[in-house]
């Protein structure tokens, strides 16, 4: 696969780019009235919704965390706060996390976060070739290898999704 040099402007892609790692990008048209910004992309783009994923913050007592599951399941607040090695964690605020990643709700990839934080990816994505994260906005996905994924945010596979 070639690595896809035409950055679409996000920080994401920017880090991506630079990093050398191969991924595709992925446009559709976002509906603002859509319920569930990642159940719309795996429609619109007509891929599995177990293989797009969707990053969600959480607030523990060490500060934000990054959980990445597929967009149709739930994070599982007591399996990502054990992944982490923290007693327990809540969802973070939404304003928090767009302060913290410097996205907006809706298109927070967790490539390319202003700042670096703690990062679990569900399990699930390691049996996978590509996985579907945000492209940094909403109507842009990016395709990666899941073992990109993990290795350019920092972070681990564990069982986190139910």
């Amino acid at each position: 696969m070639a690595k896809r040099r035409e950055a679409a402007g996000t920080p994401a892609t920017t880090a991506l780019t630079r990093l050398g790692v191969a991924y595709d990008l992925h446009p559709y048209e976002h509906d603002p009235a859509a319920p569930s910004y990642g159940l719309e992309a795996a429609e619109a783009l007509g891929v599995p919704p177990a293989h797009v994923f969707k990053t969600l913050l959480v607030q523990g007592e060490r500060g934000l965390a990054v959980g990445v599951v597929p967009v149709d399941r739930t994070l599982d607040l007591k399996a990502v706060a054990a992944a982490l090695g923290l007693k327990k964690v809540a969802m973070a605020d939404p304003a928090a996390a767009e302060r913290s990643t410097g996205y907006v709700v809706g298109g927070i990839s967790p490539v390319g976060q202003k700042r670096p934080l703690p990062t679990v990816v569900d399990e699930s994505a390691a049996s996978l070739d590509r996985v579907y994260v945000s492209g940094g906005r909403r109507g842009l996905d990016l395709s990666l290898d899941p073992a990109d994924l993990v290795r350019v945010t920092g972070g681990s596979f564990a069982p986190i999704a139910r």
